[in-house]
């Protein structure tokens, strides 16, 4: 009996293990995501919030995202592109709204802690399903059908709890990195608070590139979603051009090819959320005129 229960744990982490591997973009686009919602927070605060963010990740993943993928792959498998779809079209939103802000377009108050920190916790929750429901269907696609129920909740739920304690570890190692730094600066060695002082001169400039990279992570993973998850629903043009380009490129070689997907997904994306921006922008004004 142990050793029967042994195997079927072995299988379900090796297959874990492997589907994992495939997600490791999107665990980076997350990672990359994530600190922008703790900027601007009281550094008593930074851990909190980032642990709330946690653990309403871990309700995604375990209470609505596994149990809902599990249903829909074995009832509507159909649907699933089309969520795919929505989910990408709300992080182009999302992305490109950021964009507009770095160029003096606000769209609502700046973060504080008191007033806006439940806010904050919303949003970052609120992308990290979209983020989250990539994950978990990347992996539910990369496990093998033929492993059974039981086995394929296993592996999702080790991939989901492994994913958000690796993405959220690394988050608030970053957000307490200037606090190592100051640290560091109250050592009795000169050159160790040298190393502080460098470290907490350098993490404005850390933060400002992560709030980057994580926009165009928004925008990137964003457009791959709607363009792969278009082409299996009501038009595959955009995803047959990229293709096309791909293969364009490919003598080129995989970094190159990963590159110029990237780059023309992350474009798409920014088209589209721009468009969902002015939607969205108009609709607000509308709305304020009728009022």
């Amino acid at each position: 009996m142990s050793v029967g229960l042994l195997a079927v744990v072995d299988d379900i982490l090796s297959a874990a293990l492997k589907a994992s591997a495939k997600t490791a973009g999107v665990v980076i686009d997350d990672a990359a995501v994530t600190p922008q919602y703790v900027q601007g927070l009281q550094p008593a605060r930074e851990l909190p919030v980032v642990g709330r963010i946690a653990l309403g990740s871990l309700f995604n993943k375990f209470v609505i995202i596994i149990p809902l993928a599990l249903l829909l792959s074995a009832f509507a498998p159909w649907v699933l592109p089309w969520l795919l779809v929505i989910g990408g079209t709300y992080l182009c939103f999302e992305g490109a709204e950021k964009v507009t802000e770095w160029f003096g377009v606000h769209h609502e108050a700046g973060a504080d802690a008191t007033v806006s920190e439940p806010k904050l916790v919303f949003g970052a929750i609120r992308t990290d399903l979209i983020l989250s429901t990539e994950i978990m269907l990347i992996g539910l696609a990369s496990l093998d059908p033929d492993l059974g129920f039981w086995p394929t909740l296993g592996a999702l739920a080790v991939i989901g709890l492994g994913m958000t304690l690796i993405v959220y570890g690394a988050v608030a190692l970053l957000v307490k990195v200037d606090d190592i730094g100051l640290q560091m600066m109250k050592n009795p060695s000169r050159g160790t608070r040298r190393t502080g002082a460098r470290i907490v001169g350098a993490m404005p400039a850390v933060f400002r590139f992560i709030s980057i990279v994580g926009t165009v992570a928004m925008l990137w993973v964003g457009g791959h979603l709607v363009i792969a998850n278009m082409a299996e629903t009501f038009w595959a043009g955009p995803y047959e051009l990229l293709h096309h380009v791909e293969h364009a490129v490919e003598g080129a070689g995989p970094v190159i090819t990963w590159i110029v997907d990237t780059a023309i997904s992350a474009v798409a994306g920014l088209v589209l959320g721009m468009v969902v921006v002015g939607i969205v922008l108009g609709i607000g004004r509308l709305r304020g005129r009728a009022h």
